[in-house]
């Protein structure tokens, strides 16, 4: 395990140097009811940089644009060290069909805001923020390559995509010489682990590296949240209010999330760590991430979260998680690995179990 944030690993197949844990700033700004001030923001972000972190996380909507604002005025004397990674794709404008969505008009307007807001000239990285379900990926692979040329973008990245659309765009990149893909950002954590079984393994074959976002799964890994706290309405209030709506739109505050959250808490106090440190580590542990995307509302949360760089996991810590938080492989991988599928397609060969993929 690494045990420092200037413990830098490679982004993707790039040569771009990150931190291992990235500071996600979707809490900078009070316009959603439960995020920092400046004065907050700008302790929080001193700690992160000074511990060496350099890798930090905004979009476009966060906090409606005040996260990027507040992110431009705290970064002027020291832009150059870091890697800020924005995103485009969510709407800025109700009632404006492309203030939205993965179009080239989308991200152009988008990445032009994001550059004022940012008070820069270039953005390290950019995010396709959610897939739109219409947009020809050679309409959005061109764009961020155009973006690349012209210098406004260094490096371009995908989030909350399905598994087979990234690969055939990365493929597509690779064959016409336009910016690949390096970086995948999709949920993970103990609660949220169907990622295992396809986007993680293509990440790793395509050359994206990943960046968990949600690795407390919405707050509820750290332990915080009860049975008294599932009736929530069905979180309906989205990002807006509470933490707590924020968990029940994600789907994370449930009955199953409690369950591994009181698991988390049981590794946690045998060991002398604190639930989300434990979190946080589990998700290190997967060969395939680059990078969890930690928030904070406050540098002492922040704090606190780092110290999971420091945890050690036993034998006995991982087995609990592991099969606490276990979900099923589905199609193909379960049927790949049945003895009969194995035996016939390896014509009698005696070899292990092919391993979960990850």
């Amino acid at each position: 395990m690494v045990t420092t944030l200037d413990t830098y690993r490679l982004l993707g197949r790039s040569g771009l140097r990150v931190s291992p844990l990235a500071l996600g700033t979707m809490t900078f700004g009070p316009d959603w009811g439960w995020g920092a001030d400046k004065d907050e923001a700008q302790r929080i972000l001193d700690l992160y940089v000074d511990r060496g972190g350099n890798f930090v996380d905004t979009a476009n909507m966060y906090t409606n644009g005040t996260s990027e604002q507040l992110l431009g005025q705290l970064t002027q004397d020291r832009r150059d060290q870091l890697v800020i990674a924005t995103k485009y794709t969510m709407s800025t404008r109700p009632g404006d069909p492309n203030s939205g969505g993965n179009q080239r008009k989308s991200m152009m307007r988008s990445v032009e805001r994001s550059l004022r807001n940012l008070q820069t000239d270039y953005i390290d990285l950019l995010y396709l923020h959610s897939w739109d379900f219409t947009t020809p990926v050679e309409e959005i692979l061109r764009a961020m390559d155009d973006l690349v040329s012209q210098g406004k973008v260094l490096y371009a990245g995908i989030s909350d995509a399905p598994a087979w659309q990234v690969s055939r765009m990365q493929a597509i990149a690779d064959l016409r010489g336009w910016a690949p893909l390096v970086a995948l950002q999709i949920e993970y954590s103990l609660v949220e682990r169907t990622v295992e079984r396809d986007l993680i393994p293509m990440a790793r074959e395509m050359g994206l590296g990943v960046l968990p976002w949600s690795p407390l799964a919405s707050g509820v890994l750290t332990g915080k949240y009860t049975t008294a706290d599932l009736d929530h309405g069905g979180g309906l209030a989205g990002v807006a209010g509470t933490r707590k709506n924020v968990a029940a739109a994600n789907n994370s505050l449930t009955e199953r999330g409690l369950r591994i959250a009181d698991v988390v808490k049981a590794v946690a106090e045998r060991n002398g760590y604190l639930p989300a440190q434990v979190a946080i580590a589990w998700t290190l542990r997967n060969p395939g991430v680059t990078s969890p995307i930690i928030g904070a509302r406050t540098a002492a949360q922040l704090e606190q979260n780092l110290g999971a760089l420091d945890v050690e996991f036993s034998d006995q810590d991982v087995a609990e998680l592991e099969a606490v938080s276990a979900i099923e492989l589905g199609f193909p991988h379960a049927f790949l690995n049945l003895p009969m599928t194995r035996a016939v397609t390896l014509g009698g060969l005696q070899l292990e179990p092919a391993p979960i993929p990850r």
